[in-house]
C-alpha cells in the first residue's frame, strides 16, 4: 500500500485538504478537518506532483479559468457509489441535475433518488466530482456534506462564469 500524502490549500470556501494515494486523488476534505475519524494519514507533502497539480487546477477553477478537471481520481466506494459518481462527472460546468434524473440515468426509477442522494453525500472528492451540481427536483439546494453555503457558493461561481 502506497503512502497517503496530503496538503492543505486556501479557497473561497475555506481551507481544503487534498489527499493523494498511489498517484491519484482520493479525497478533498472541507474544514474543519476530522482527524479522529480512524482514517490513516501519511505525511504532509506540499511538493507532491499530484497534489500540486490538484491545487493548480482548483485555483484555476476558483478563478473561473477552468471548467473541467483533468486529474487521476481514485475515490473509495461501493460499486453503486462509483456508478453515481461517474454520473456526477457527466454534469457539465454550470449545469445541475436532480437526484431523480441521476437515478433514471442509472436505469432506476425516481424511487432511487434517496439512494442517489446517499451516494452523492458520500462523495470523497467534492468539487472535482461535482456533487454540488445535484439539486432537489423542485430546484432547491438540498443537503451538501460541506454545508449549503458552500454548495451555493460553488453553484454561483459557475453561474457567474457563464455570463
Amino acid at each position: 500500500m502506497r503512502n497517503i500524502m496530503w496538503t492543505v490549500i486556501d479557497s473561497p470556501i475555506g481551507p481544503l485538504r487534498l489527499v493523494e494515494q498511489g498517484g491519484a486523488v482520493t479525497a478533498i476534505e472541507f474544514s474543519p478537518f476530522r482527524d479522529q475519524d480512524g482514517r490513516p494519514r501519511g505525511p504532509r507533502a506540499d511538493d507532491d506532483p499530484v497534489l500540486m497539480e490538484t491545487a493548480r487546477q482548483l485555483a484555476e477553477y476558483f478563478a473561473r479559468q477552468r471548467t473541467e478537471f483533468d486529474l487521476p481520481l481514485s475515490p473509495a466506494g461501493s460499486a453503486w457509489q462509483r456508478d453515481v459518481w461517474d454520473q456526477l462527472l457527466m454534469i457539465g460546468y454550470g449545469e445541475t441535475a436532480s437526484y431523480g434524473q441521476i437515478a433514471i440515468r442509472l436505469g432506476k426509477t425516481n424511487a432511487a433518488s434517496r439512494a442517489v442522494g446517499h451516494a452523492n453525500g458520500s462523495n470523497p472528492i467534492p468539487i472535482v466530482i461535482p456533487c454540488h451540481r445535484v439539486i432537489g427536483a423542485n430546484g432547491t439546494l438540498t443537503g451538501y456534506a460541506g454545508g449549503i453555503d458552500r454548495k451555493q457558493t460553488l453553484l454561483e461561481l459557475e453561474q457567474d462564469a457563464l455570463f
